[in-house]
């Protein structure tokens, strides 16, 4: 067995996103970090903030961080020896710890590193929108002219848009009079994966340099957001991490990467199920679930042993 970890993005923090990674003593140092970098433990933090408190770019890239990190020291003695891993968006920092060449407190604060660089880049009043049913092509002519471009790219002609918040409306409002499929708000108040944040890129690139980098783990394979290409020089692999703040995700490249490496199920880390879903929907012969579909331990270990199992 072939299993391909998802390292998810923000977008789905809420308040009972750590009910199951939040209850193993594995992760307390993990969430004991976390807490000082946010001001207060996460698994409280998240029960007594509101929208805009759970929304806001730099909570939301910690919080989406350490439930990767704690969801991998929970399954630690659980995952098959081959293994590929992924991440969408801030994703892909955990991803790099789940596969085992960064330490997951690093992680940590290369996430808070990271918000912090996109933050100062950022220009305000920015947004993001999801689009579905339109080609990469119809989209890009709709984003032309305007400050506004494909930050993500999906499976099955989905793609989420990011600029300043009038030029996206206005991208939205093209793609429904096109014929989209769906056109709906991403709770994401930061132009990400554009080349308005291109100033962040240097910056979180110098964070990187300072960690510690280490082989990946045996039988595991780390594939880039910008391009679903192996990570196989660790500064060309970083250098893309840094990159992918102001270049598009091709998500759509990362899950047919994991495929072409063999993967036989996939497993999202959470929070949410959006990267489950979008895996199962382009491969449906393939086991695809959630974290967030299960309620214990147990219930996660022994969906991955009989899947294992054939």
């Amino acid at each position: 067995m072939t299993l391909a970890i998802l390292c998810s993005g923000q977008g789905a923090q809420r308040a009972d996103m750590f009910d199951l990674t939040g209850t193993v003593p594995q992760a307390d140092a993990l969430f004991a970090h976390a807490g000082r970098l946010l001001g207060d433990d996460p698994r409280a933090w998240v029960r007594q903030a509101g929208p805009d408190a759970l929304r806001e770019n730099r909570a939301a890239q910690i919080l989406c961080t350490v439930q990767a990190l704690a969801a991998a020291a929970l399954l630690d003695a659980a995952w098959p020896r081959r293994r590929c891993v992924a991440g969408y968006s801030v994703g892909e920092v955990a991803s790099w710890s789940v596969a085992g060449m960064i330490d997951p407190h690093d992680a940590l604060d290369l996430a808070d590193a990271r918000a912090r660089a996109m933050d100062a880049a950022s220009g305000g009043d920015e947004r993001m929108a999801f689009v579905r049913g339109l080609t990469r092509a119809q989209l890009a002519q709709l984003c032309a002219g305007r400050d506004a471009a494909i930050a993500i790219a999906n499976p099955g002609d989905a793609f989420v848009v990011a600029g300043r918040q009038a030029d996206v409306d206005a991208v939205a409002d093209g793609a429904a009079r096109a014929g989209a499929l769906r056109v709906a708000p991403v709770c994401v108040r930061i132009a990400s994966h554009t080349r308005r944040l291109a100033a962040a890129v240097p910056v979180f690139r110098a964070s990187l340099a300072d960690v510690r980098v280490r082989r990946p783990l045996p039988g595991t394979r780390l594939f880039s957001g910008i391009d679903g290409a192996s990570v196989l020089d660790v500064d060309a692999g970083l250098d893309k991490l840094a990159r992918q703040i102001a270049e598009p995700v091709e998500w759509a490249a990362c899950l047919a990467a994991c495929v072409e490496a063999g993967a036989t199920a996939f497993l999202e880390l959470g929070p949410g199920r959006a990267l489950a879903e979008m895996a199962g929907g382009a491969y449906p012969a393939l086991p695809a679930r959630s974290l967030a579909d299960f309620r214990s331990v147990d219930g996660v270990t022994n969906w991955l042993a009989r899947v294992a199992a054939g």
